[in-house]
């Protein structure tokens, strides 16, 4: 529901389906019969806001709840931005058009850390002050989740309440809070004080930080009796966690339109640079039936033709097949296609490939990550070229085509050999194309590689890694470039100025705070984005503010150093990801916990495969 002055500024902008609202299935309320409101803020655009599932799980559950109106919010892009400033018009939600600043919680996911900047200029278009010390009444708090915020140091002024973990359940019991509080006329402080004490909850503006003489971290404290240690929240019965029955049906195409199901959370696989497969640990499936249900449910109430079944790691799904067949008893007289969009190398089988082309097929993508032996070794990718080969060999006789291959490039260890093997990797597959006899007939192959640049993350056996500066980057990318001799091979690179900005957000402390600052008053955003990012501007800018990116992006860090999220437990042990980087260091791989508990900390939830592996054993 759109005010008579944005509907004035609709024409002058592209996709204004993005600002109007009115979508099947999206969630009014009488604003009188509410007694709190949530705006949920994804900082980005329309069509890459609508494709996350943590949204859609989110904005269901807290609109169950029949005195809470959660409402969506997205960044407008440029030239909205532009004629909304030029014609003063507040940052407003689209479900009843008012204003973010009306709203009692202002929630953000952090999906990726480039995303930081959208957030502070969102607040910015609202008319809220961005400090959360400037913010002093008991409203418009501000509040942020996602996997970003495993180090929320970087934001820390800005942001009240981080949610560690997942939110299905600690977004209600801080919800609830603060109805109570507001109810006894209790102040912001207050309310934070007692924010605290719930698991899950992180209040930075109850910690002091100290540093070093050298720009490390000295120590890390306390205010009062807030925790020393946050722990995460996890849901651990999959089954009995909140699933929506229905999504929002875009008005404009999304990034990824689609129905998504959920079939499990977590990853037994150890790969070392991967944040995700930590900090979701331990993995937790949902039933066969479970799934087929709302898999179902999801394609009757939105028309999609499409279901994605989402994880880490599909194929890992213990109940795969039977779940395929389950699923392929209606969705093939329906015409509805099962896409399983992250597998891997070893786990695409004759089976699943049957089960998976019933109604379309589209291009296949695997993500070997390293080209040579050794380097997945290093990083525990635990898949060898031969898998890979067959793999393909067996998606080719299937009647696939195209192939789309995902590598990273500055892995710890890596030399410009590893780097050519990427080259020669793409090639081999390529080459098995032509050797298999049961190839398409008259049809040619198109391998896609795609290379990004290797970003140390926290909670990864890698957070101690530096990043390989931009040149060095730069001159990896040349060669694999030249490294590849046919046309059948495609290159695309991520660009290594924002993977370097990337790290520093990744790894940075409170110091880039004033940074960050800065940036928003700057008019900073969409940093994710090339039409918009300067790398020379943002180096202009650290140096402004005295503050060093490569301390953050290039500088090996010791293990005793205290890092910037140690105060932060999302399950795995330092201790173990101390083990992995060494096991790195040795070319040693560690088996996924199917195969042995490796003693990572997860099991201590009593719940997930690493718990029932370890129960088993005794």
């Amino acid at each position: 529901m759109v005010s008579k002055e944005v509907e004035k500024l609709l024409l002058k902008v592209q996709k204004p389906g993005r600002y109007v609202g009115g979508e099947l299935n999206e969630v009014i309320k009488d604003k009188k019969k509410v007694d709190f409101r949530f705006a949920f803020c994804f900082p980005d655009t329309y069509e890459v806001g609508m494709s996350h599932l943590g949204m859609k799980i989110l904005y269901s559950l807290m609109n169950a709840v029949p005195y809470i109106w959660c409402e969506r919010v997205f960044a407008p892009w440029v030239d909205m931005e532009e004629e909304m400033i030029k014609h003063n018009i507040l940052l407003y939600a689209l479900e009843s058009g008012d204003p973010v600043s009306d709203f009692d919680f202002i929630g953000f996911t952090l999906q990726y850390e480039l995303s930081f900047t959208n957030m502070l200029n969102m607040l910015r278009l609202s008319g809220v002050p961005i400090k959360s010390c400037d913010r002093k009444e008991l409203k418009n708090i501000v509040v942020a989740g996602g996997p970003c915020a495993c180090n929320p140091e970087p934001i820390a002024d800005f942001v009240d309440i981080f949610f560690i973990g997942e939110g299905e359940e600690v977004d209600l019991e801080v919800i609830e809070l603060f109805r109570k509080c507001r109810a006894e006329g209790k102040s912001k402080q207050e309310f934070l004080e007692l924010s605290s004490k719930i698991e899950g909850v992180y209040v930075p503006a109850l910690y002091d930080v100290t540093y070093n003489e050298d720009g490390t971290i000295k120590s890390f404290t306390p205010k009062g009796d807030a925790p020393a240690k946050i722990h995460k929240r996890i849901m651990l019965d999959m089954d009995k966690s909140f699933y929506p029955d229905n999504f929002v049906v875009p008005l404009v195409e999304i990034v990824h339109d689609r129905a998504v199901q959920e079939i499990f959370r977590g990853c037994i696989r150890g790969c070392r640079f991967c944040q995700a497969g930590m900090i979701y640990r331990p993995v937790r499936e949902k039933s066969p039936e479970t799934i087929n249900k709302q898999c179902r449910a999801l394609c009757d109430n939105t028309g999609y033709d499409e279901v994605s079944l989402s994880s880490l790691s599909s194929s890992d799904y213990s109940q795969i097949v039977p779940l395929l067949d389950k699923l392929n008893e209606w969705s093939k007289d329906e015409k509805v296609s099962i896409s399983l969009p992250s597998l891997r190398v070893d786990g695409f089988t004759d089976d699943i490939m049957n089960k998976i082309k019933t109604v379309r097929k589209s291009g296949l993508t695997f993500a070997p990550e390293a080209g040579s032996q050794r380097m997945r070794d290093v990083i525990n990718k635990n898949v060898r070229e031969d898998e890979l080969l067959q793999t393909c060999t067996t998606a080719f006789a299937g009647g696939w085509t195209t192939v789309k291959l995902y590598f990273m490039i500055g892995l710890p260890t890596e030399t410009m050999d590893d780097v050519a093997a990427i080259a020669g990797l793409g090639q081999s597959v390529v080459d098995a194309y032509y050797k298999c006899p049961d190839k398409p007939k008259g049809k040619s192959v198109r391998v896609t590689v795609s290379a990004s640049s290797f970003v140390p993350k926290p909670f990864t056996p890698f957070q101690w890694e530096p990043q390989d500066t931009i040149p060095v980057l730069h001159e990896k990318q040349q060669h694999i470039k030249d490294s590849i001799t046919t046309r059948k091979i495609q290159f695309n690179y991520h660009d290594a100025d924002t993977s370097y900005l990337e790290a520093v957000f990744a790894r940075g402390d409170r110091k880039l705070c004033k940074v960050m600052e800065l940036a928003c008053e700057r008019g900073f955003h969409f940093d994710g984005w090339n039409d918009c990012f300067s790398l020379e501007k943002w180096l202009e800018l650290f140096d402004e503010c005295g503050v060093d990116p490569s301390f953050y992006a290039n500088r090996h860090r010791s293990f005793d150093e205290i890092l910037p999220w140690d105060h932060i437990d999302y399950g795995v042990t330092k201790d173990f990801l101390i083990r992995e980087c060494k096991k790195a260091y040795a070319d040693t791989t560690t088996p996924h916990c199917r195969l042995k508990c490796n003693n990572c900390g997860a099991a201590k939830y009593g719940k997930g495969v690493c718990f029932e592996k370890r129960k088993n054993m005794v």
